[in-house]
């Protein structure tokens, strides 16, 4: 019975919480386990061939809901917290949405996001079978700390999980450690595809003795192929391994013998890919049609989202920390269209108070990026503006209010496109601001034109 009710109220709260606007991803779980505090296990006993988790600090929410489109199209029922909720109420708000009203669930795979930090929490309730690990950056210092605390509490969680298959991201050496001892297979790109510069390499030192290591090259941050000339400690075997690496216009790169052919922006996108079809090979599931599910795929909101203001195109793209707003950055970059570039920082919460990270991201490589305009906004919109300032990129307009910046790009510019790159709390602002602009311009635009 307390199962049961548990299921009414998560249910009961989401379309309470959805009327008055809000996303209901969380709170309904936090809900239902006040009432059924088991909740989670004894609905997870229900899930037939296995659970899947992915965590990581960049990338989580794409290859999560790609795998999930990924084993739906395969004709698999799953449990998927596919809007990001990814602590303990956020997996419980999924289990519990995916039940019928008698409180009953039947499910093939469940396929949830967990954050790195609330892993040890959420495997308390429900053991994987698979885990996916995207990278590991320096993320929230207020919240995560330095990047070695996370890896330690991602040991612990790995521990508690016990038998399970790890699916990890070899160019990482930080996560490339976690494999050490235990059954793992290891995705990467395998040749040197970017222009290699200085870019801060927060992993650089041997996860082993301390060394610094040797990258014989490197994608970004601490990502590509390296060795530690002290201990000999060396990228892994890359048992899925990106190859023939094209991005002069779609993405494309070969796997396994298969060709991927995806109109995705994004360089670290190959990643996520690569993640994916690991998983699924690993986990033998049915063959499918692989390019068609990346092309069917729709990204979460803010992942190089796409949205027509006026005819032209504004792109949406969440960066939180130094390695995500670094490939943004080179995104940016490879686009050679006349641009505009809004930044906005916030620092809530949910954010990190601390901004900081602000200047280890190299921002100055925006000099370079065919720049119409520059516009800062955002709570912390001075902080990141004196950045923008000491990197020698000139901000040409600064606004509290984020609907004024993209009016005044879509009013007083010549550029062909605008990357709107914001933090966590930005983004759903912003995404609304877009999407409330887009219509009153389509509408505009659609109106009759009166005579003489």
């Amino acid at each position: 019975m307390r199962k049961l009710l548990a299921v009414w109220a998560a249910k009961a709260s989401s379309v309470i919480g959805k009327l008055i606007g809000k996303k209901s991803s969380s709170s309904p779980g936090v809900i239902a386990l006040k009432i059924c505090p088991d909740l989670i296990s004894r609905l997870a006993k229900n899930v037939e061939k296995g659970v899947i988790v992915t965590c990581g600090t960049n990338g989580k929410t794409t290859t999560n809901n790609l795998l999930n489109t990924a084993l739906q199209k395969c004709g698999y029922k799953t449990v998927c917290n596919n809007l990001g909720a990814n602590m303990v109420g956020g997996v419980a708000t999924a289990f519990a949405m995916s039940c019928n009203v008698f409180g009953r669930l039947k499910a093939d795979y469940a396929v949830l996001e967990v954050d790195e930090a609330s892993a040890r929490r959420v495997f308390r309730h429900i053991k994987p079978d698979y885990m996916i690990i995207t990278n590991l950056f320096r993320d929230q210092l207020d919240r995560y700390g330095e990047i070695d605390i996370t890896i330690d509490l991602l040991r612990e969680a790995i521990d508690m999980a016990g038998d399970v298959k790890l699916i990890l991201n070899g160019d990482d050496p930080l996560t490339a450690s976690l494999g050490e001892g235990r059954d793992a297979v290891y995705f990467g790109i395998s040749e040197k595809v970017l222009p290699q510069t200085n870019e801060t390499k927060e992993g650089r030192f041997c996860a082993k003795c301390g060394a610094e290591q040797v990258y014989n090259y490197f994608h970004y941050s601490q990502l590509g192929d390296y060795y530690c000339p002290a201990c000999g400690n060396k990228r892994p075997h890359i048992d899925f391994a990106a190859t023939n690496v094209d991005l002069s216009s779609s993405m494309k790169f070969d796997v396994g013998g298969r060709s991927i052919d995806v109109n995705y922006r994004g360089f670290y996108n190959i990643y996520n890919v690569l993640a994916v079809y690991a998983a699924l090979n690993t986990m033998e599931t049915n063959a499918l049609d692989f390019n068609a599910v990346l092309s069917d795929y729709k990204p979460q909101i803010g992942r190089m989202e796409l949205i027509e203001i006026g005819g032209k195109p504004f792109i949406l793209n969440l960066a939180k920390n130094p390695a995500g707003f670094n490939q943004a950055i080179q995104t940016v970059l490879l686009d050679k269209r006349r641009k505009d570039v809004i930044v906005a920082i916030n620092d809530l919460a949910n954010d990190g108070r601390d901004v900081s990270w602000l200047w280890d991201v190299d921002f100055d490589n925006l000099a370079q990026a065919n720049l119409n305009t520059l516009t800062t906004t955002g709570i912390r919109m001075y902080d990141i503006s004196l950045r923008f300032k000491y990197a020698g990129v000139k901000v040409d307009f600064m606004t509290s209010d984020m609907r004024e910046a993209l009016k005044r790009c879509l009013a007083h510019s010549d550029a062909e496109v605008c990357y709107v790159l914001v933090n966590y709390t930005a983004l759903y602002p912003t995404q609304t601001a877009m999407l409330k602009l887009s219509g009153e311009t389509h509408q505009t635009l659609a109106a009759p034109q009166g005579g003489a």
